[in-house]
Parts: structure tokens; C-alpha cells; sequence
């Protein structure tokens, strides 16, 4: 088989799925659980959270991955024996650690012709396995169809009480899967850009568990709920300092890249933060409310995020043939990322 050339050759989006559990906390329960240190109204109107989806019984990260790729094969029409590559985007904290997501949801599916592996890089992840799931189509001709999926429930380890998470309050748990396959002829992934800072690598994370700090008697009453800001105001002052400039590069180079000016964009799919900044951004880069999706009423599911607006926007008809899309991400560790989609037709 002979590769396709740089002038030829292209990623196409055939289709997403979405898992979203039936449980929910509303604005005035997540209130609640910070003891009143937030009000129901400044949870709406400040952190943009009228309610968000919480992981029931069955709701393990692993299997929350397998429902929403198994959605993408039936929105798509695709067998599960077409596929050549699954690319898990699952969190770590899944249903039994050291064990391979992609590989678990690879069984389940039937994806007898594939292979997986797993990748993170916290909520940039969908952004960048979108790319790396291009570039591996592109350097090998035995991988012509991808499945990206994954579930996330890092919530858990929220503890509602401490104050220097309240930017993580919106964590919430779903499952999403996009569907990519070598010159589809459509809904072309074009450029890519991604930015990662060390210097921010150990300012959160979960306290403990590992190796530095495992789970004993002592600590296991708060080991579940120790997801915290580690060096608050140094996360913050490097934050202020660098992240919109990091964004705005990445959106900048995307388009660069992909030989599209940024005016052109038609729908940003983004991840969930606070209200004023979202809506400042979107401003920011000339669109209005209507050519996004605020996830007010799903919170945020970390790297489905992106995935999941762009599922949205299809089933309420804003984008269509020629729009132009730009998933943005960014990820505790700290990395940003955005990419370029053109929906409809692929011409060169």
C-alpha cells in the first residue's frame, strides 16, 4: 500500500458519541456541599453551573468509554471490526488501576482488527489524540480508522469545603468517542498546535495515592477527597500571566497551519469554565453566544468537553457544510491546545 502525500492526504471526522449517567447535582446541591460558602446564585451566574452530570452505580470511567464509543458506532454506521487503532482519552482513576482503557473498551466493542493504547494529558487530551491519531494515519498505511473514546470522573475527589478548588467545582462524569478515518472526504481535521509549562506540573493534583504519599490509615478518611491546589498562588500567578497569551498562540497557529484565517471560524467547541472569562474569550475571537455551546447544564467532563459540544452543535444545527470549527483545551499540568475542523466536503 502506498501512502498518501501531503497534497492528498487528510483526516475526516465520520462521527461522535456521548454518554452522559442520569444523575445530576444541581447549583443549589453543589451550594450546599461547600457548607454556603457558595451561594446558588453566584454557582449560576459566576461559575456557570446550573446543574452537572454525576457518575452513577455503574458508572466506572472504563466502562462510561465503552458506552460512548459504542454510541459512535451506531451514530456512524461503522463495524467494529473496521477499526485499526483505539486511542483511550479515559482518566487514570478508573474502575481498577495498571489496567489499559483502550484495550478494555477494544474487548468490549469487538474490535478484533485493532490495536489501543492509552494517552493523557488531563483535559487537553481529546485535542491532542485528534492529532496524534492524524499524524499516525499518515506515517503508517495500515491505519486508515480511528476511534478516540474515553470517560471521566475526577470529581470524586473533590472536597466541596476547600476553597482554592472552587475552579474545579464544575467536575463532572460522561464519556465521549469521535470516530476519524483517513481521507473520509469530509469534516477534514486540519492544523493542530499544543503548548505544555512545566513549571506548573506539581501546583495540583491528587494528594494522595502514589508513591510520594500512599493511602494509610491515617489519611484514609481524606485520601478520596485530596484533590487540591498544591501552590495555590504560584499556579495562579503563572496562570494570569501566561494562559490567555498560551491560548490565544495555540488558536493563532492552529489557523496558521491549517491556512484558514481565524474570522473564518463559525463554532468554537470549548471546554467549561467560569462564565465572564468563557463569554469574554468567545468576544475575544469575534464570535457571538449562538456560535458555541456553554455546558451550563452538563459541566465539565474534562477532555469529553469538546467532543461533547461538537456532538451537540451537529444535533442542533449550528455548524453545516463549510463551517469552521476550532475545539479549544486546556489541562492542569499545564497545557493548551486547539485545533481546526472544516465540516463538509474536503477539497484540496
Amino acid at each position: 500500500m502506498t501512502q498518501s502525500n501531503n497534497q492528498t492526504f487528510h483526516a475526516g471526522i465520520v462521527g461522535t458519541g456521548i454518554y452522559i449517567p442520569e444523575p445530576r447535582m444541581t447549583a443549589a446541591q453543589l451550594s450546599a456541599a461547600t457548607n454556603n460558602q457558595w451561594s446558588e446564585d453566584a454557582i449560576i451566574k459566576k461559575l456557570g453551573i446550573i446543574e452537572k452530570s454525576m457518575p452513577g452505580p455503574a458508572d466506572g470511567t472504563q466502562e462510561m468509554g465503552v458506552l460512548a464509543a459504542l454510541d459512535c458506532l451506531k451514530n456512524t454506521g461503522t463495524p467494529a471490526t473496521e477499526i485499526d487503532l483505539i486511542i483511550s482519552i479515559g482518566e487514570e482513576w478508573k474502575e481498577y488501576p495498571l489496567t489499559t482503557t483502550g484495550i478494555y473498551i477494544q474487548e468490549r466493542i469487538g474490535a478484533v482488527n485493532a490495536w489501543a493504547l492509552d494517552i493523557q494529558q488531563r483535559c487537553c487530551t481529546s485535542v491532542a489524540a485528534m492529532k496524534i491519531a492524524k499524524d499516525m494515519m499518515f506515517a503508517d498505511p495500515d491505519i486508515n480508522t480511528v476511534l478516540i473514546a474515553g470517560g471521566y470522573r475526577n470529581g470524586d475527589f473533590l472536597d466541596y469545603t476547600d476553597s482554592s478548588v472552587s475552579f474545579m467545582y464544575n467536575l463532572a462524569a460522561g464519556a465521549g468517542a469521535i470516530l476519524l478515518k483517513k481521507n473520509l472526504g469530509r469534516n477534514a481535521l486540519l492544523g493542530t498546535h499544543i503548548i505544555t509549562d512545566g513549571t506548573m506540573a506539581r501546583d495540583a493534583g491528587v494528594e494522595f495515592g502514589g508513591t510520594e504519599k500512599p493511602i494509610t490509615c491515617e489519611n484514609i478518611s481524606m485520601a478520596h477527597r485530596s484533590l487540591r491546589v498544591f501552590d495555590e498562588k504560584h499556579m495562579k500567578d503563572r496562570l494570569n500571566e501566561v494562559s490567555m497569551k498560551n491560548w490565544m498562540t495555540c488558536i493563532d497557529n492552529a489557523f496558521a497551519k491549517s491556512g484558514v484565517k481565524k474570522s473564518d471560524m463559525n463554532f468554537l467547541a470549548a471546554l467549561h469554565f467560569k462564565r465572564s472569562l468563557y463569554f469574554g474569550l468567545v468576544a475575544e475571537l469575534g464570535l457571538t453566544p449562538d456560535q458555541t455551546i456553554y455546558l451550563e447544564n452538563y459541566g465539565h467532563l474534562g477532555q469529553i468537553d469538546q467532543i461533547l459540544s461538537l456532538h451537540l452543535a451537529q444535533q442542533t444545527g449550528k455548524i453545516a457544510e463549510g463551517s469552521v470549527i476550532s475545539m479549544i483545551a486546556a489541562g492542569i499540568g499545564y497545557a493548551w491546545g486547539a485545533n481546526v475542523i472544516r465540516w463538509g466536503k474536503y477539497e484540496v
